[in-house]
């Protein structure tokens, strides 16, 4: 884990004060608490990150003009492309997670000067809604279907999953695609053990890695019931190069080939620009809609593409993540994905065409203020 070695204070005690909330043992939303740390958050942002302050200006809001957090400026993911949003000197960056892209693409990146929050958010997140049924100081068998940290290390996804197998998987865990490709006999062998030692499973990957695997189960005419209590977690997406896959065909395929139900397999919504993730609820509250549930420190607001306006009365619109784990960045960003409140949690629509490049273009040139 990589630990913060700031001068600043004042960020030093926000530090401090999100990571208690984080480690406390009760998962409690509490917005007079939310309500402070994001207001002084953001004092702190708008003062440190120079971009990120021409941008607020450009919208009349400052610490001083704001009535709540709920104001508090959302930046783009797209900004990510193209300039580097922090709030402490970009040389005491100690770590960088990119987003997915090839060479010639622009990638967004998000730099760290610690993984103490980031990795304080996920464990409680994931436990909570992959593995609710875990015993305190107990292990579970997870099989992680991507490449590992240590051949991607700028991937935030591949670093999630190293936490989570170093902290709560047993000894039969691991990774199972190496070298870019899905190492199918070793994937096999590991499950065909599991159902031997009638050891639940927690499978865990990307939807169109599950994609491969289940594609080798059928090249090889196999079938698996896991045994009682395994499930599955998948994100990433279901358009892949080869064909685009339904959520629902995905499920039955899960379903049919490795005997978890569709209960049983949880959706993971994130992005490398956040510090926090999203989960379906159907662990953690079996029987009810299926929606995502946000951890105490984070809040989703569904807004109008363009203006940022609040979507009311169950309406569909952006996402926009305020996350108290991002403090070394912006602590508002808004996606290029569609949403709809739904309860205490929300429901991922997909992807608004066209929004990230209409919103990003005008958002990108306040940030950078016509500096050269």
């Amino acid at each position: 884990m990589l630990t913060q070695e700031s001068g600043d204070p004042a960020r030093a005690e926000l530090d401090r004060e999100v990571l208690r909330w984080m480690r406390e043992p009760e998962w409690r939303r509490d917005d007079a608490r939310f309500e402070s740390l994001a207001l002084r958050l953001f004092a702190h942002q708008f003062e440190h990150c120079a971009p990120y302050r021409r941008f607020c200006e450009g919208r009349g809001l400052t610490p001083r003009s704001l009535r709540g957090s709920d104001e508090i400026p959302a930046v783009p993911t797209g900004a990510f492309k193209e300039i580097a949003l922090t709030s402490f000197p970009l040389a005491r960056a100690r770590h960088c997670f990119r987003t997915s892209g090839t060479s010639v693409r622009a990638r967004g990146a998000l730099h760290l000067d610690t993984l103490e929050l980031y990795e304080a958010s996920l464990l409680p997140s994931f436990r909570r809604h992959v593995l609710p049924d875990l015993p305190e100081g107990g292990r579970a068998r997870i099989v992680v279907l991507a490449p590992s940290a240590d051949e991607v290390p700028d991937s935030s996804l591949s670093h999630m999953f190293a936490v989570v197998l170093r902290e709560l998987g047993d000894a039969a865990s691991g990774w199972f695609v190496r070298g870019g490709e899905l190492d199918a006999d070793a994937l096999l062998s590991a499950l065909d053990a599991a159902c031997a030692a009638a050891t639940p499973v927690a499978v865990c990957g990307t939807a169109f890695a599950f994609v491969h695997a289940l594609d080798a189960l059928s090249r090889r005419g196999r079938g698996l019931v896991l045994p009682r209590g395994s499930r599955a977690l998948e994100t990433g997406g279901f358009k892949g190069r080869s064909r685009v896959l339904t959520r629902d065909e995905l499920y039955g395929e899960i379903e049919s080939r490795l005997g978890i139900p569709a209960a049983r397999i949880v959706n993971q919504y994130g992005m490398t620009e956040l510090g926090s993730q999203f989960y379906d609820s159907v662990l953690v509250d079996p029987g009810a809609p299926r929606r995502k549930l946000a951890p105490p420190w984070t809040r989703i607001r569904i807004v109008d593409p363009l203006s940022g306006e609040q979507r009311q009365g169950g309406r569909e619109g952006a996402i926009v993540v305020q996350d108290l784990a991002n403090t070394g960045s912006v602590f508002a960003v808004q996606t290029a994905d569609l949403g709809v409140a739904r309860g205490d949690g929300f429901e991922l629509i997909g992807r608004e065409p066209g929004a990230e490049e209409r919103g990003c273009s005008i958002a990108l040139d306040e940030l950078l203020g016509g500096a050269t």
